[in-house]
């Protein structure tokens, strides 16, 4: 296959691999990007794709191992490496450890209204909250999943109703 015939096919597979793209990043301006880098390595490594292979199967692969790397060169980037002898790694949310004064009132807020509801639903929220999943927390206070789900659904709608805030 000549440059030529290669640039054109894959020029054709630009839309379906922007698709794939959104559906990877679900950013447009992040799918953009992938796609812009996806076309330079396709073209860059033209020369190692095989003439009687698939193209398109090619290029998604080039896309999805493109995003998976980036994504973790990002998980990489945000991990703190502590050099006491356990060694422990931690992965940083860069963007929630500046707590404002006003964020923390809200969360101070938020937790005083936890607070004052009923056992019955504070107790599972909190669980949920603390990364409990459904199952657990049914297991952990002898009830049914239905009732979990149930008493945390109503208890964020309390506590929105509470706070004043409009969730409609």
């Amino acid at each position: 296959m000549t440059a030529i015939e290669f640039n054109y096919q894959l020029t054709n597979l630009s839309d379906s691999l922007e698709r794939f793209a959104l559906s990877l990043t679900t950013n447009r301006e992040d799918a953009k990007d992938l796609l812009q880098e996806t076309f330079l390595k396709a073209i860059s490594f033209r020369d190692k794709f095989a003439d009687d292979s698939n193209l398109k199967a090619w290029t998604f692969t080039i896309m999805k191992n493109t995003f998976i790397n980036n994504y973790r060169k990002a998980i990489k980037s945000n991990t703190t490496f502590d050099h006491t002898d356990d060694l422990y790694y931690l992965n940083l949310n860069r963007e929630s450890s500046a707590e404002s004064p006003d964020s923390a009132v809200s969360v101070r807020e938020i937790q005083n209204h936890i607070e004052r509801l009923d056992d019955d639903f504070k107790v599972p929220f909190k669980m949920h909250l603390r990364g409990y999943k459904y199952k657990e927390i049914a297991d952990n206070l002898g009830l049914k999943i239905g009732t979990v789900k149930s008493r945390i659904f109503f208890t964020r709608k309390k506590l929105m109703e509470s706070l004043g805030v409009d969730y409609n």
